[in-house]
């Protein structure tokens, strides 16, 4: 039997929007892209770390954006148009804190009762609005092709609560990552159903937690709590990805796609 994929997984030429792309799974996502011969589009308000990021990868393009800013997305989108010529996939990835990592603590250490509102009107432009603009400016490009796909990542904490009693020294989830993550997947099926019969097709990705250099304490409570037994490492997501932006997934939409080692089967 040939250990060849089936053709139905070859996203070769596509070109792929990756907001967030200069994050820690962002980047992840832009090599496993450019190895199968996509060309990414790595979109990060840090656009000295795109390119470093960009700069190996095949076909790669690396291009400054502020997801939160309508104009800066705009220009965003009529770059790739003129660098690439099309736009085939928006991986809507970029968030404010997606990941619990010590370095951003004390956004961790606010409790719900004295979370500030400027942190919580951040964290909706940044992970809700930004998906909303984004998606608003590829869709034109899109719907002349009559073909693309939009992928919206969303997290664990978007289906379940946090569990607080993985964090310490007083430090929490933040209220506003729950409640964003949440309203990615009505935002996915909201597009998915209203671009139907137009060759667009809009899913989500919902990853676990990523190990990210966490103390040895929070990585056995946070493995303790999820049937695989481990955090994920950063380059297990990428097949999921792959397969939403191929053809593979050809028949879905409005789906969301959990990726979490198990943790929200129990």
């Amino acid at each position: 039997m040939s250990s060849k994929p089936s053709p139905t997984f070859d996203v070769r030429d596509r070109v792929v929007i990756l907001t967030g792309g200069a994050g820690l799974l962002g980047a992840e996502y832009a090599r496993a892209l450019a190895e199968a011969g996509a060309r990414p589009v790595i979109a990060d308000l840090n656009l000295n770390r795109a390119r470093r990021i960009a700069a190996p990868l095949s076909g790669a393009v690396a291009v400054r954006v502020d997801v939160t800013d309508p104009a800066s997305v705009r220009r965003m989108v009529s770059r790739v148009l003129r660098t690439c010529g099309r736009i085939d996939g928006l991986v809507n990835n970029a968030a404010l804190d997606p990941k619990f990592d010590p370095r951003n603590a004390p956004r961790h250490v606010i409790s719900f009762e004295d979370f500030p509102l400027d942190l919580w009107n951040r964290g909706l432009a940044v992970d809700l609005t930004g998906m909303f603009l984004c998606a608003q400016a590829v869709a034109p490009s899109m719907l002349r092709q009559g073909k693309g796909v939009i992928v919206n990542v969303s997290s664990t904490y978007g289906l379940v609560g946090p569990d607080q009693r993985l964090y310490e020294n007083g430090a929490y989830k933040p209220v506003v990552y729950s409640v964003t993550k949440s309203a990615v997947l009505g935002f996915t099926r909201y597009l998915a159903a209203y671009w139907a019969g137009k060759g667009l097709r809009v899913n989500s990705l919902t990853p676990g937690g990523v190990y990210n250099g966490h103390d040895d304490e929070f990585v056995r409570r946070y493995s303790s709590r999820t049937p695989l037994g481990r955090m994920a490492d950063k380059s297990e997501y990428c097949g999921a990805l792959l397969f939403l932006l191929s053809d593979a997934s050809s028949y879905m939409t409005g789906a969301n796609l959990v990726v979490d080692g198990g943790w929200t089967a129990w």
